[in-house]
């Protein structure tokens, strides 16, 4: 069973692929490098592909993609492309011009999914949510959201915060699944190696299978949307066997276990920041 058949529904009647491609680039990698693994997730069975104005790396993304629309592998409506307004451009006359910029890199003719990314300088409504005469909003901003994309992996499980998007409706979409590369500026080096950890690497042992898909497969069981990054050939298609098995009801509370509120990206570019999101326990 591939990333294809296994989807989430969204509140809006569209589906989300649980596994998903993360397109963010180490300094250290060249960005033809995005472009040849893009091409061989495709060819591996990704059909989610997340992405983001600030990565830079779009064009590339979007011409991957292209090409393998171009050769008939897939098409684009097989394809679930996520890109991000970046926090430069939440007035709201400019919202417009940062999507429309994204579809130019990329050259694709919509996103299906547009994610505000580090939404925290808001205030709730201010510039994306219809108010009446008198400032009140008229809708729950929470009742329009589709997904929220957090950090989510066994150091960070976000119990709380999964509970809390379940009983919304909105798909809980994790990134540092794995935890993060060390050449990520901003990551701890004192932080521990999340798959160097005993008890996933034990648990990797017994099902025969590597830290990583048990760490990936710990957050599909659990209904969250996990997001996978590497330049790999072996390991981009080693990614898709996370649908090939499943963690027994012990086992995933064994890996509940392992949650320390461990975070790689600990935003401390936005430290002194009013709405600062990452102090709050989740």
């Amino acid at each position: 069973m591939n990333s294809v058949s296994q989807r989430v529904a969204l509140n809006d009647g569209h589906f989300i692929p649980v596994l998903g491609f993360g397109t963010t680039v180490p300094q250290k990698v060249p960005k033809d490098e995005v472009i040849k693994a893009t091409k061989i997730a495709i060819d591996a069975g990704f059909r989610h592909f997340d992405s983001a104005y600030v990565y830079q790396i779009e064009e590339e993304v979007g011409q991957a993609i292209r090409s393998k629309i171009a050769d008939g592998t897939v098409k684009r409506e097989d394809i679930f492309y996520t890109s991000k307004l970046w926090s430069t451009f939440h007035r709201p006359e400019l919202v417009r011009s940062c999507l429309e910029m994204s579809l130019k890199k990329a050259q694709l003719d919509y996103v299906d999914l547009y994610v505000i990314h580090f939404p925290m300088p808001l205030q709730p409504g201010d510039v994306f949510f219809p108010k009446d005469e008198h400032g009140n909003l008229l809708v729950d901003p929470v009742d329009l959201c589709d997904t929220w994309e957090v950090e989510c992996h066994v150091y960070l499980n976000q119990s709380k915060m999964l509970d809390y998007c379940k009983s919304k409706d909105i798909a809980l979409v994790a990134y540092c699944t794995l935890g993060s590369s060390r050449d990520a500026l901003w990551v701890d080096q004192k932080s521990p190696v999340l798959l160097d950890d005993p008890v996933l690497c034990a648990m990797a042992k017994k099902y025969k299978q590597t830290p990583a898909l048990v760490a990936l497969r710990y957050l599909l069981q659990r209904g969250i949307v996990a997001l996978a990054r590497s330049f790999n050939e072996k390991r981009i298609k080693e990614n898709m066997q996370v649908f090939e098995f499943q963690l027994t009801s012990e086992d995933m509370k064994i890996l509940d276990g392992l949650n320390r509120n461990l975070r790689y990206n600990s935003g401390h570019f936005f430290n002194g920041h009013p709405n600062h999101p990452f102090t709050d326990e989740y």
